[in-house]
């Protein structure tokens, strides 16, 4: 899972290959699918929560469905999908490819489940086995007729399930806000094109 160089194509397909087989690393749905307000009791688990305005239009909504079939919310530099072909439907396997500390690391996740509406557009992922952290995590794009104004919402629950993270937890969970930050500016940048100027009071988490 971790490594100091990184991951070939050959070591990508082989773990793909395996998470095939594998079931979810949790017991039970987390109910991510239904927002953060229908969360159940979850003893142990971190719930971050962020959604801002990324943007005004349907232009704007349809640019950032693009953005998010393309995985442009995950390319962040330091992460990225290291399987982009990959298409949102239920049951499709997203490795995601992460280098932080001088370490390469690739966690697999199956998607669970996929909104796709006039005005919302998203989906949710659990983690398998193959991951460092154990939990769902749900992208989802908003598009409101009234005021035009198109959210991104992400929403995650997530607890250590390797060694490493539990080591050092405090450190994965900034890199967790860290990628919840930059992947809604990216997709900011994403829609920059169609959509007027917003107030940046419009973050909240």
């Amino acid at each position: 899972m971790f490594s100091l160089r990184r991951p070939s194509a050959s070591s990508l397909a082989s773990l793909l290959a395996e998470a095939r087989s594998l079931p979810e690393s949790y017991s039970g749905p987390l109910g991510t699918k239904d927002g953060r307000q229908a969360l159940p009791s979850l003893r142990g688990y971190a719930i971050d929560h962020t959604r801002t305005q990324i943007g005004r239009g349907h232009a704007a909504f349809a640019a950032a469905k693009t953005a998010f079939r393309n995985w442009q919310h995950f390319d962040l530099g330091w992460v990225r999908v290291a399987n982009p072909q990959v298409k949102i439907e239920p049951g499709a396997l997203v490795a995601v490819q992460a280098h932080s500390l001088r370490l390469w690391s690739i966690n697999i996740s199956r998607i669970l489940y996929v909104i796709d509406e006039p005005n919302r557009f998203g989906f949710g992922y659990g983690t398998t086995p193959l991951h460092i952290e154990r939990g769902e995590e749900r992208f989802l794009l908003e598009y409101d007729a009234p005021s035009e104004a198109v959210h991104y919402d992400l929403l995650a629950i997530s607890q250590p399930a390797h060694w490493m993270a539990f080591l050092a937890y405090p450190y994965t969970r900034s890199q967790q806000k860290r990628f919840a930050l930059e992947s809604h500016q990216k997709m900011r940048r994403a829609v920059l094109t169609f959509h007027r100027p917003i107030d940046s009071s419009s973050f909240s988490s």
